[in-house]
């Protein structure tokens, strides 16, 4: 995904602040790091990683929690992806373009936006 947006992160102004991905436990900074700084070297003045601390089993037990408890970011992520799979045209993927396959993703969530709109 990096190196198919490069671009995007080499006209980026260094003033700006610095674009922050989230990262869930799975995955190692420092791997991605070294993969990114070999596509673009200055690439980590313009992005940052925040990795998602783990709850503690004693944070757990403080809120009445147990078992699987999903972390805040990741929850965020994983339903946006519940809404994505709702819309029947990207249940199965078909185009030929990543530019269609785009645009249909982006058409999913406006009709998201405009159905919580018209109930508020």
């Amino acid at each position: 995904m990096f190196s198919q947006n490069i671009d995007y992160f080499k006209l980026k102004p260094v003033e700006l602040p610095k674009t922050t991905i989230l990262l869930d436990n799975g995955y190692h900074p420092e791997k991605l790091t070294q993969a990114l700084e070999e596509i673009y070297p200055q690439i980590m003045t313009k992005i940052q990683f925040e990795l998602e601390a783990l709850p503690s089993k004693a944070e757990k037990h403080g809120k009445g929690q147990s078992g699987f408890v999903p972390v805040a970011a990741r929850w965020v992520i994983e339903r946006s992806n519940a809404w994505v799979e709702r819309c029947k045209s990207l249940v199965k993927n078909f185009d030929r373009t990543l530019a269609r396959s785009n645009a249909k993703l982006k058409l999913c969530f406006i009709r998201l936006m405009l159905k919580r709109l018209a109930t508020a």
